[in-house]
């Protein structure tokens, strides 16, 4: 009995109560989210290997700085982002409470192999954009599912017909 007492207050901790209130986005809606993360990161990957070589002259063919290194990383990254989050507004009725902080979770996970970089003697600039590139991508990939994506509110029309009662004729 202790077991499910601390199994429910770990799920009440994290929001997870499988109860929504929301309608879950469109599929159109979250391929939209999708493929503007997608796009939207990688761009902001360029752009900051862009800054970070001009800024850093020394990182300059940095080989994690090649398009094809972390353009597959990044896509691979943002599809599995773009799964969870209509799995997240499944299992919650605080998706954009728990998304986010799954998004930060994820965040600091990812520069885990960032910091072996650093323990590998791999410049600490180089390092440093590669860890912004992290940041960047959640920030646009957050941002376009909670936004393009959104979770909508229950029709009026369903909700009526749920609290209706027997016809009185």
């Amino acid at each position: 009995m202790a077991e499910s007492t601390i199994v429910d207050r770990s799920m009440a901790f994290v929001r997870v109560d499988f109860a929504p209130s929301h309608r879950q986005p469109s599929l159109i809606r979250v391929a939209l989210a999708t493929v503007l993360s997608v796009s939207g990161s990688l761009l902001a990957d360029v752009l900051l290997v862009a800054i970070g070589t001009a800024v850093f002259s020394s990182t300059q063919g940095y080989v994690h700085f090649q398009f094809h290194d972390y353009a597959r990383l990044t896509i691979v990254g943002v599809l599995i982002a773009c799964v969870a989050w209509p799995i997240v507004t499944r299992i919650t009725s605080s998706p954009r409470w728990l998304f986010f902080r799954l998004a930060i979770l994820v965040t600091l996970v990812l520069f885990v192999p960032d910091l072996w970089l650093l323990v590998k003697h791999q410049p600490p600039q180089a390092v440093g954009v590669l860890m912004t590139m992290h940041l960047a991508i959640a920030l646009v990939t957050y941002n376009a599912l909670i936004r393009v994506a959104a979770v909508r509110p229950r029709r009026a029309a369903s909700a009526r017909a749920d609290t209706q009662s027997i016809p009185l004729t």
